[in-house]
């Protein structure tokens, strides 16, 4: 293989990493600047607090990893809470690796690739992949992801030293970032009519889900119930488009 075979690799991962440059990646980071005021809040060294963010990689499990530390928490039932916490990572996963898979790929590489899954980086990729060749997207998606894990890193870095310093409400407006700009990102990649029917029915059953199971598991029921009966009225819809069509 030539040099340049070797390095072809290379131009989409910058691509990918100039990308989340230009917006996401300070969405993200900003919004985990509470988790490094929060690790200091409760005695941990900046450096439990960076590597929280590039471990864990999910502001929400990590706000509840250091807050169950701060409440005395037992370990197995932090550990526990975490992975219950995580479980609306799993249906992402499988919806995104599709994109990501090509000839050749080991296992090894789609547990990497796996690693990288959280809200901004499944929405972006799920709007961007499909429009580039398949050999290109899993170096885009690593160069995409990596740009906004480090700067989260060095926002989470910010945010251990900025304690105290940042008002309440400005704290919390930060928080709210990463969900707004998760909606912006999903309304804009609506690609026909079921999309649109998924994200409404998702937004309209969360408050049923979260009286009637709550526990972590309501965005998972709700997403579940409203994607399949998204999915259930798309399939007729086409049917009966196809049906149209045929008698005339």
């Amino acid at each position: 293989m030539s040099s340049a075979g070797r390095w072809q690799w290379l131009r989409p991962a910058l691509i990918g990493f100039r990308d989340a440059l230009m917006l996401p990646a300070w969405v993200v980071g900003l919004g985990l600047v509470g988790v490094g005021s929060l690790a200091r809040d409760v005695g941990y060294p900046v450096e439990v607090a960076v590597l929280s963010t590039l471990l864990v990689w999910a502001g929400p499990s990590q706000v509840l990893f250091f807050a169950s530390i701060a409440a005395g928490a037992a370990w197995s039932a932090i550990a526990l809470a975490i992975g219950f916490a995580s479980l609306r990572f799993l249906p992402m996963t499988i919806a995104l690796l599709p994109l990501l898979r090509r000839p050749g790929q080991g296992v090894g590489m789609q547990i990497l690739l796996s690693h990288y899954v959280a809200v901004t980086a499944w929405t972006e990729a799920l709007r961007r992949l499909p429009a580039l060749p398949p050999e290109q997207r899993p170096s885009y998606f690593l160069g995409f992801a990596n740009a906004l894990i480090l700067v989260s890193a060095l926002c989470t870095y910010a945010g251990y030293y900025l304690a105290g310093a940042v008002p309440i409400p400005i704290a919390a407006g930060l928080l709210a970032l990463s969900p707004i700009f998760f909606m912006t990102s999903l309304t804009v990649g609506v690609r026909g009519f079921g999309d649109g029917l998924a994200i409404f029915l998702g937004l309209a059953l969360s408050p049923v889900a979260s009286w009637a199971i709550g526990g972590g598991f309501d965005l998972l029921a709700a997403g579940l119930v409203g994607g399949t009966i998204a999915f259930a009225v798309q399939r007729w819809r086409r049917r009966a488009m196809a049906g149209a069509k045929a008698g005339t």
